[in-house]
């Protein structure tokens, strides 16, 4: 699977890894996953490590994954999102998701280290 995730109860918090070729759908079904996993929080924060992820959703595919988390909004009460991309292209995108994410969550900021991602996180707690 190019998404792999797991739930960190203590700190209601999702670590989510992108591998490989992700696209628009299979985040969406991600966050669909989340919703159904009996494991989860009802309310929680996610921590989205695009590091190692290759493909670049296109921007309309991006506008769709907010209409699917939108849906998932219903059931699930979304913290901060910290978002994590090294990749130049990558954090340029994830920068206009950031700006289409902000309804859905408390805060959403992108991060190129995952310490920064992780202590920014920590100020939501």
């Amino acid at each position: 699977m190019p998404i792999t995730y797991k739930i960190d109860q203590g700190k209601r918090l999702i670590h989510t890894r992108c591998i490989g070729d992700v696209n628009a759908k299979e985040v969406s079904e991600h966050f669909r996953e989340l919703e159904r996993d009996p494991n989860r929080p009802d309310r929680l924060n996610v921590l989205l490590d695009l590091t190692e992820m290759t493909s670049l959703p296109e921007t309309q595919e991006l506008r769709g994954v907010n209409q699917d988390l939108r849906e998932v909004r219903g059931s699930l009460q979304f913290g901060a999102c910290a978002i994590v991309t090294c990749n130049e292209a990558l954090f340029g995108m994830m920068r206009m998701f950031q700006v289409l994410a902000e309804e859905y969550f408390v805060a959403t900021r992108v991060f190129e280290e995952i310490g920064e991602a992780q202590a920014w996180l920590e100020y939501y707690e």
